[in-house]
Order: C-alpha cells, then sequence, then structure tokens
C-alpha cells in the first residue's frame, strides 16, 4: 500500500502562482509514475502532469502545458507541482496519484493509489 498527501492548496489570484506537495508513503520503493489529476466542480476528472521516478521524464495535459512544472525528489518520495499563470478555469481539488510501472498514462484508472485532494481557487 501507497499513502498519499497533498498539501500547498489555497486562493490566489488570476496570473498569480502556488506549489502543490505531495508526500509519499509506505510501500513507495516501485512506484515509478507519479501524477497530478484536477476535478473541478460538475467536471471529471482531468489529467494534468506526470513525472517519471525513473529518469524525470515529464507529461502534461495541453491545458498546463508552459504553465505548470511537475517535478519530484525521490530521497524524500516527494512530487511537486510549481503552477504559474493561474487562470480561474485552473480552480479545482488537485489530486495526487502514483502506479507501479513507468507509463507516464492520462487515465486515472491506470493510477492505484490516490490522495484526499487540496483544493486551489483562482480568483479573476
Amino acid at each position: 500500500q501507497v499513502q498519499l498527501v497533498e498539501s500547498g492548496g489555497g486562493l490566489v489570484q488570476a496570473g498569480g502562482s502556488l506549489r502543490l506537495s505531495c508526500a509519499a508513503s509506505g510501500r513507495t520503493f516501485s512506484t515509478d509514475a507519479m501524477a497530478w489529476f484536477r476535478q473541478a466542480p460538475g467536471k471529471e476528472r482531468e489529467f494534468v502532469a506526470a513525472i517519471a521516478k525513473s529518469d524525470g521524464t515529464t507529461r502534461y495535459g495541453d491545458s498546463v502545458k508552459g504553465r505548470f512544472t511537475i517535478s519530484r525528489d525521490n530521497a524524500k518520495n516527494t512530487v511537486s507541482l510549481q503552477m504559474n499563470s493561474l487562470k480561474p478555469e485552473d480552480t479545482a481539488v488537485y489530486y495526487c496519484a502514483c502506479r507501479y510501472g513507468t507509463t507516464l498514462y492520462s487515465l486515472q484508472r491506470m493510477y492505484a493509489y490516490w490522495g484526499q485532494g487540496t483544493q486551489v481557487t483562482v480568483s479573476s
């Protein structure tokens, strides 16, 4: 089992920045891909970004490319999401997820473990 705990959410004005963090514990030694998803009210959960533990390869959703950066610290079992140039449409609950295996899927069903989520609200 793997436990994931997100932090860093909050309220920010449009154009501002936030940094989310996710701490992993438990059987983390074989979890390779870690990802962020988000879900806005009334909408389906959306892929934001993913990163591979082995080589740092990243993948981003189209709506955040160029604005968000995912990174990880393998020694600390943490993954972060730096969010810049935030827009009101970025408002959502952001979830950290991980999976065993190296492929950086954008499908939520491919991720076995999830955090409880952290709220990000961007005001206009």
